[in-house]
């Protein structure tokens, strides 16, 4: 009688090492992530540490690890919860445990709050609104690296039609041409302009450049019947506007 061969005991294949890891959590892990579920639940987010609220973030995009040391490490790295947000995608990258799941939380966050901050002020005339309107500049460009050059344009009755990035510079310069700002009011039927750009120093104070630039813009908007309300230049926690000192 002939005897059956015997299989060999199957090893690990290229599928099954392809597999995702699907063994769950270590109990107190899962414990851990469901204590901070709750206590944002019950005291609310102001009682969280920005490291907390990080965490919270990281649950959606890392699944099977421990995500504190991932959340500490980018506040030391980062300085704060805003900046971690406003970090670029390369620099988020080179904290330990940061991958393309974690990074597209964390800029997803940054993107959902600043909708939040523009919503507000879309909501009613700019003039009549400004601590939002500086309050979301901030959030947008205070700490951007490189200098930003944005327009926002207004309609017949002050209100946001358009809030749109004309250009990108270096750390201390960026190329502004007036008569593209213009004619994209032209497009967009606007009749007023705040022109704003930030100073990746921190220090907000107009240059002779950003003064020569405002008065041509000024000039190029008054020649077809628009308003130059403003030029904002957004520091680090603080801003300056033309009009206010004076300069415009």
């Amino acid at each position: 009688m002939r005897r059956k061969p015997q299989l060999a005991e199957a090893g690990p294949g290229l599928l099954d090492l392809a597999l995702p890891d699907t063994s769950e959590a270590p109990p107190g892990h899962l414990g851990h992530r469901e204590r901070l579920r709750q206590k944002l639940l019950t005291a609310g987010p102001e009682a969280l540490a920005d490291y907390e609220l990080l965490e919270l973030l990281l649950f959606f995009a890392v699944l099977r690890r421990d995500t504190k040391p991932i959340a500490r490490a980018l506040v030391a790295r980062f300085g704060s919860f805003a900046r971690v947000l406003a970090a670029t995608p390369a620099e988020l990258k080179e904290v330990e445990g940061v991958g393309d799941s974690a990074v597209a939380v964390i800029k997803a966050s940054q993107a959902a709050a600043l909708r939040l901050l523009r919503a507000e002020v879309q909501e009613q005339p700019v003039l009549n609104s400004w601590d939002r309107l500086t309050a979301y500049l901030n959030a947008a460009m205070a700490r951007e690296k490189i200098e930003q050059f944005r327009v926002l344009y207004l309609d017949t009755r002050n209100r946001l039609i358009a809030d749109e990035a004309q250009a990108k510079g270096t750390v201390n310069h960026t190329p502004v041409y007036p008569r593209e700002v213009v004619k994209r009011a032209l497009e967009l039927g606007a009749t007023a302009l705040i022109l704003v750009h930030n100073h990746p120093s921190g220090d907000p104070t107009p240059s002779r450049a950003d003064i020569e630039m405002t008065a041509e813009v000024k000039a190029a908007a008054t020649a077809l019947g628009m308003v130059l309300h403003d030029h904002l230049i957004i520091g680090n926690r603080r801003h300056l506007s033309f009009r206010r000192e004076g300069l415009l």
